[in-house]
C-alpha cells in the first residue's frame, strides 16, 4: 500500500525499534479519526447482532429436540464458527474504539491472525458439508438416512475443526522468524497474514506460495465443490414434474445458498485485492476486509431465521408468541 499517513513522534520511535521488540500499530480507519465515534455505531451493531444472533440460534437448536438432525447440527457448527470469527476481531477493534489502543504485540497479532484465518477456513468447510447435505436430501432423499449418519457427521465435524488450524499454523509460526524493520503499520483494526507478511524485510516467497496453495486447496476447492453440488441439485429440481415441487425442493436450499454468497463473494474479493490490487486505494482494502469479517457472522443468523421455517417456528415458540405461531402452522 503506497498511501502515507502521519503518526506521532512516540510512534515513530516505536517503529524504529520494532526489529528488536516486535510491536505493530493498527490504524483501523486512517484519515477518519474525526468521525471515529460515528463509525463505532455500525461496528457495535454488527457485533451485537452477530454474537447475540448466533448464540440465539445455538439455544434454539439445543432446546428443540425436533431440530436435533444433521442439517441443524451443521447449522450449529456454522453458528459456532461465526461466533469464533466475531470474537477473534473483537478485542483489537473495540480496543481502538473504547481505549484508543492501537499497539499490539507481535505474539498477540499472531494469535489473532491464526484465529481469524482458522475460523474462515472452518466456515468454508462447514458450508461445503452443508451443500453436500442439501445435495443428498434433494437428489437422493430415500437414501438420506443411510448416507448422512451420525458417525459420518462426527467425522465431518472433526475434519472441519482441524483442517483450518492445521493449514494455518505453519505460515503463522514462520512469521516470527522474519526480521521486521521500518514502520510496522497495519491498515486494519485486526491482524491478517496477507498484510503482516508485507512488512517483512526479507524474502517471503515460501509464505506467499504456501498461503496461495492453502487458499486454492481449501477455499477455492470448497467453492468449486459447492458449485458442483448446486449444479446437480438444479439438474434434479429441473426434472421434477410440477413447478410447485420444484419451488418446494429448491426452497430448502435458499438459506444455505445465501450464506454461501455472503461468505465467498467478500472472501474471494479480498484475496484478489490483496494479491493483485497493489495500486488499489487503501480504503478498498479496508472495506473488503471489514465486509468479509463482519458481515457474514451478522447476516447468517438473520438469513436462517427468515428462510428456514423450522427455525422460525422454534423462535416464535421460544418467545411465547403462540398467536403468531398459529399463523405459521405451529
Amino acid at each position: 500500500m503506497s498511501a502515507q499517513y502521519s503518526f506521532s513522534p512516540q510512534f515513530m520511535l516505536l517503529s524504529n525499534i520494532t526489529q528488536f521488540s516486535p510491536m505493530l500499530y493498527l490504524t483501523s480507519f486512517p484519515g477518519l479519526e474525526a468521525i471515529k465515534h460515528w463509525i463505532f455505531i455500525p461496528f457495535f451493531f454488527m457485533y451485537m447482532v452477530a454474537i447475540s444472533g448466533n448464540c440465539f440460534i445455538l439455544i434454539i437448536i439445543k432446546t428443540n429436540h425436533h431440530l436435533h438432525t444433521p442439517m441443524y447440527y451443521l447449522l450449529s457448527l456454522l453458528a459456532l464458527t461465526d461466533l469464533g470469527l466475531s470474537v477473534s476481531t473483537l478485542p483489537t477493534t473495540m480496543g481502538i474504539f473504547w481505549f484508543n489502543s492501537h499497539s499490539i504485540y507481535f505474539g498477540a497479532c499472531q494469535i489473532q491472525m491464526f484465529c481469524i484465518h482458522s475460523f474462515s477456513f472452518m466456515e468454508s468447510s462447514v458450508l461445503l458439508i452443508m451443500s453436500f447435505d442439501r445435495f443428498v436430501a434433494i437428489c437422493h432423499p430415500l437414501r438420506y438416512s443411510v448416507i448422512i449418519t451420525g458417525q459420518r457427521m462426527v467425522r465431518a465435524g472433526l475434519t472441519v475443526i482441524f483442517r483450518g488450524p492445521v493449514a494455518t499454523l505453519p505460515i503463522v509460526l514462520l512469521l516470527k522468524a522474519f526480521p521486521y524493520c521500518g514502520s510496522v503499520v497495519l491498515f486494519h483494526s485486526f491482524c491478517l497474514h496477507q498484510e503482516v507478511i508485507q512488512l517483512a524485510c526479507t524474502d517471503t516467497t515460501f509464505n506467499n506460495l504456501y498461503g496461495l496453495m492453502v487458499v486454492v486447496f481449501t477455499v477455492m476447492l470448497d467453492l468449486v465443490l459447492i458449485a458442483l453440488s448446486y449444479a446437480l441439485i438444479l439438474h434434479t429440481v429441473a426434472a421434477l414434474a410440477s413447478p410447485e415441487e420444484q419451488r418446494r425442493a429448491f426452497q430448502t436450499c435458499t438459506a444455505h445458498l445465501c450464506a454461501v454468497l455472503v461468505f465467498f463473494v467478500p472472501m474471494v474479493g479480498l484475496s484478489l485485492v490483496h494479491r493483485f490490487g497493489k495500486h488499489v486505494p487503501p480504503a478498498i482494502h479496508l472495506l473488503m476486509a471489514n465486509v468479509y469479517l463482519f458481515v457474514p457472522p451478522m447476516l447468517n443468523p438473520i438469513i436462517y431465521s427468515i428462510k428456514t421455517k423450522e427455525i422460525r417456528r422454534a423462535i416464535i415458540k421460544f418467545l411465547g408468541l403462540k398467536k403468531v405461531s398459529s399463523e405459521f402452522g405451529g
